[in-house]
């Protein structure tokens, strides 16, 4: 006995043969094609630029053959319904891409939000007190600890500085306790 094929069970094999269709039949079933992008919501504004994908997208397809329709039904129908299915794959495609998404301006845009934007205030006073620690240090610490936000590794630094990694790695262990030194709060005496 023969064990079922694991994964997705194979497509259907075609049952018609691959038919031809000019462009100019696709181009004249253009108002089916801008029909079923208003009742599939494509706004005006970019319904000709959905259009022309929906014809280049038909046109390839039937280049590739892809357009077998059923040799019992109405030629023209089926070439609508196929096409109709087209359209509307495109248009669900149009509505999930990100430059569909639009925006609008205000002259008060933080206006319009219900929670504070940015930073805290204490997270403000943080950072800049980390500034300026961080300008008090050496010039060394400072260019070291600096060097970490590069997208370069340390192995990169030293090498253009022309000093074992080792010593990189050394300088910049120093120079980050250095930092939390100064950076930790002082307590009263």
């Amino acid at each position: 006995m023969k064990r079922p094929r694991k994964g997705a069970p194979r497509p259907p094999a075609a049952y018609y043969p691959p038919a031809l269709a000019t462009v100019e039949a696709i181009v004249a079933e253009r108002r089916l094609v801008v029909a079923t992008l208003i009742a599939s919501g494509v706004p005006k504004r970019d319904r000709a630029d959905v259009v022309q994908g929906v014809v280049l997208g038909a046109w390839r397809s039937i280049k590739r053959g892809m357009y077998r329709p059923d040799a019992s039904e109405n030629a023209r129908q089926a070439f609508r319904k196929w096409l109709r299915g087209i359209a509307w794959k495109q248009a669900s495609h149009y509505r999930e891409r990100a430059y569909v998404r639009y925006e609008v301006l205000s002259s008060q845009p933080f206006g319009l939000l219900r929670e504070v934007v940015g930073p805290s205030l204490e997270a403000q006073v943080d950072a800049r007190e980390a500034l300026g620690v961080l300008a008090e240090l050496k010039p060394w610490q400072r260019e070291i600890l600096l060097a970490t936000d590069e997208p370069e590794p340390l192995a990169a630094y030293a090498e253009r500085r022309g000093m074992n990694p080792s010593t990189a790695a050394t300088r910049l262990r120093l120079a980050r306790e250095a930092f939390a030194l100064r950076l930790a709060p002082k307590e009263d005496l």
